[in-house]
């Protein structure tokens, strides 16, 4: 009988740390995919910090005309290439 209980006890125990295991593994694939997440979000700090650090910059506020604004200056031509 001593052995029965002692086999049930140890299939327990076995369960137990498998499944474990397998939180554990969650755990790490869930750290990896937030620490990834962290680093595209540093980037994008950055990025934005750039920009508000060169925000008076004449050069930059001539391509943010350029590019977002479609302006030019009065002595350019803007060709457009469609396809």
């Amino acid at each position: 009988m001593t052995k029965i209980v002692v086999l049930a006890l140890l299939v327990a125990a076995v369960t137990a740390v498998l499944d474990l295991q397998g939180q554990i593994a969650a755990a790490e694939a869930q750290k990896a995919e937030l620490e990834a997440q962290v680093a595209a979000q540093e980037q994008t700090n950055a990025d934005l910090q750039d920009a508000v650090d060169h925000s008076d910059d004449p050069e930059r506020k001539e391509d943010l005309a350029r590019s977002k604004l479609g302006l030019a200056a009065p002595d350019e031509q803007i060709i457009i290439f469609t396809d």
